[in-house]
C-alpha cells in the first residue's frame, strides 16, 4: 500500500467516523433530558465540525481551512463560556423562588 493510497482511506474512514459521531450528538442535543447536557452536546458539535474541517483541509491541500477551524475553536469556547453562565445564572434564579416558598 503506498503512501497515498494510505493517507486516502485514513481520510474517508475519518470523516465516516467524525460523521456517526456528529449524528449521535444530534440526537444527544435533540433528547437531552437537561440544558447542561444539551450545553455539552453543542460543544462537542463544535469540536466535532473542526475534526472535519481539519480533515478536509489535509484533504484538499488548502491551509484557509485551518484558519477557518481555528477561528471556530475561539467562537466555540465563548460560546460554551457564555452558555454555562447561563445555565448557572438560570439555576440560581429557580432556586430563588425555592427558598422563597420554603420560609413560609
Amino acid at each position: 500500500m503506498t503512501g497515498d493510497l494510505f493517507l486516502f482511506v485514513s481520510e474517508s474512514v475519518a470523516i465516516g467516523v467524525l460523521s456517526l459521531a456528529v449524528l449521535a450528538v444530534l440526537v444527544r442535543l435533540v433528547r437531552g433530558p437537561t440544558l447542561p447536557d444539551r450545553i455539552l452536546a453543542l460543544d462537542m458539535l463544535t469540536m466535532l465540525a473542526i475534526s472535519l474541517i481539519a480533515v478536509l483541509a489535509l484533504r484538499t491541500g488548502v491551509d484557509l481551512l485551518l484558519d477557518i477551524a481555528l477561528a471556530l475553536c475561539l467562537v466555540g469556547f465563548v460560546a460554551t463560556i457564555a452558555l454555562a453562565r447561563y445555565a448557572l445564572a438560570r439555576k440560581s434564579a429557580e432556586a430563588i423562588p425555592d427558598a422563597l416558598g420554603d420560609a413560609k
